[in-house]
């Protein structure tokens, strides 16, 4: 009787030991978080015989699977065969939309990913990838039971823009990092990728009608390095890399101030007056020699600080605008994304009338080529087009409300909480705080639509997590500034606000460093975090 007794006891013990040791889908940490997530009871497990079955008809279906399985095959050591035929992990295409929306099911035979867009069924990709064991991000065979937990997730985003951006023009950032930075991006479901591509300090993308631009233009980089450049075919080579990932490639030419690079290579675009670094007084005092030098436009001199506001093209002369014609159209036609992002910020020294007369302009020529304008939130303070995006930076309220005003949306990216190059605190190794610092709490804590008031979500393009690169020079830097912020702003992006909590986000960005560690990703290491 005593030994039946232990026996049960044993029996009970190891029950509820099981059921303390099962996950739920509801742990797992994902990020973004899914919408909608419903637990089960059991695990699918991968193993040896497990492969990918496709089902659909969609041109970019096989290379979802292709992308699967290449993530899967280095930690598992397993085949991980890709067809129409036969598979454990099923992919599947309803339909030949744009949908991002996407569900994952998952029982103890299969784990079945269903979306009726190509883009939703990779985003279904990236959700399943972080479901497993953190091992699997290795590019070793790893001796791992790869279980997930069973049950369903039912996900899309709630916006439609969910972008970062890249200064490569105040230091050049190589193709290869790029690439690195598309790749991460990717994980966390964005879908653009911006590039600052002219800055005061740098010219970074073959024009072949204007060549001096990067000969001259692309010789330098804050702090005086050589700089760089992309010629036309690498610029299509990253537009293609992006796009394989469902990342949309947004150009940006900063103008009509930030404009040195172009005024140090083209004299003629230039109004006509040197000025020494951080000194206006002359341009409504101007002695005789700079009368005469307001008749003969002169090339400035290569600049390799990083105050802003003191450069302007000449906004009146007619040759400014067969310029941005040419680069406009030259951009254009190796980028087939909607966008072309014209700047606007920041230009201290271009009257107001000019400015307007400027961004007015330009607008039309961007239009002439087929895409809709974005610029930096000062731009709504002219004429927007139909259609046009101002970018919401500079906690100039009011600017977002011209916008407004005029039936534009806005596309959120406030200093105060997504920019990525700001210091975490005062300790932080690098990076700039004059908008304040933004700890990891700060940049995940916070909602678009609540920012300005009266805005809703149909008011909004997106959200866009800016990393100006004064002070980032190589990819430890990158990860360092943007990691693992970037992921807040994917969350906030992605995720209803009734849904996220700072609480859950801190416990699986926590499993994330560990999967960072492992690639090798230099990222803060924020306190707020129990790494």
């Amino acid at each position: 009787m005593k030994k039946s007794r232990l026996s049960l006891l044993l029996v009970a013990t190891l029950a509820l030991g099981a059921c303390k040791e099962s996950p739920l889908l509801s742990d797992s940490a994902v990020i973004p978080l899914p919408q909608e997530i419903r637990n089960a009871s059991g695990s699918f497990e991968l193993t040896p015989e497990t492969g990918i079955k496709l089902i659909g008809t969609g041109e970019r279906l096989t290379k979802i699977g292709e992308h699967l399985a290449e993530k899967l095959r280095p930690a598992t050591g397993f085949d991980i065969p890709v067809s129409f035929d036969a598979g454990q992990l099923v992919l599947e295409l309803t339909g030949n939309g744009d949908s991002e929306a996407y569900e994952i099911d998952i029982s103890e035979e299969e784990i079945k990913i269903a979306s009726s867009g190509e883009a939703g069924l990779f985003y279904g990709v990236q959700t399943v990838l972080q479901l497993f064991p953190k091992e699997i991000v290795n590019k070793s065979v790893q001796s791992v039971d790869w279980a997930i937990p069973t049950g369903s997730i039912k996900d899309e985003p709630t916006f439609g823009y969910r972008g970062s951006m890249l200064d490569v023009a105040r230091h050049f950032i190589s193709i290869e990092d790029v690439k690195y930075y598309i790749d991460h991006m990717a994980v966390y479901k964005f879908n653009y990728l911006h590039l600052h591509l002219t800055d005061d300090q740098g010219w970074r993308i073959e024009i072949k009608s204007w060549p001096k631009l990067t000969e001259i233009g692309g010789s330098t980089e804050v702090g005086g390095g050589d700089g760089g450049f992309y010629t036309q075919e690498q610029y299509k080579e990253i537009v293609a890399y992006a796009a394989d990932r469902f990342i949309t490639i947004v150009p940006e030419i900063d103008m009509p101030g930030h404009t040195n690079s172009v005024l140090a290579s083209y004299g003629e675009l230039n109004p006509g007056v040197n000025l020494p670094d951080g000194d206006f007084s002359t341009v409504t005092k101007a002695p005789l020699e700079y009368e005469v030098m307001l008749k003969v436009p002169q090339a400035s001199e290569l600049y390799t600080g990083i105050e802003v506001g003191w450069s302007t093209f000449a906004t009146r002369l007619e040759l400014t605008y067969a310029f941005v014609d040419s680069v406009t159209r030259e951009i254009s036609e190796i980028t087939p994304g909607p966008y072309f992002h014209i700047g606007g910020d920041e230009s201290h020294v271009t009257e107001k009338g000019d400015y307007v007369y400027f961004v007015e302009r330009v607008q039309d020529i961007v239009s002439k080529y087929g895409k809709t304008s974005i610029g930096w939130d000062e731009v709504a303070t002219a004429k927007l087009l139909p259609g046009n995006i101002a970018q919401y930076w500079s906690r100039e309220d009011e600017n977002a409300k011209l916008a407004n005003e005029q039936g534009n949306q806005i596309l959120m990216s406030p200093n105060t909480r997504a920019y990525l190059d700001m210091q975490y605190d005062s300790t932080s190794r690098i990076g700039l705080h004059w908008a304040g610092y933004v700890e990891l709490d700060k940049a995940y804590s916070w909602e678009p639509t609540e920012l300005i008031e009266g805005f809703t979500n149909a008011d909004i393009l997106g959200v866009e997590a800016p990393l100006w690169t004064e002070t980032v020079t190589n990819r430890a830097d990158i990860d360092y500034l943007a990691f693992p912020r970037l992921t807040a702003i994917a969350e906030v992006a992605w995720t209803r606000k009734e849904v996220r909590r700072w609480e859950s986000y801190k416990r699986r960005v926590s499993s994330h460093g560990e999967r960072w560690d492992i690639q090798g990703v230099q990222f803060y290491k924020s306190p707020t975090v129990s790494w």
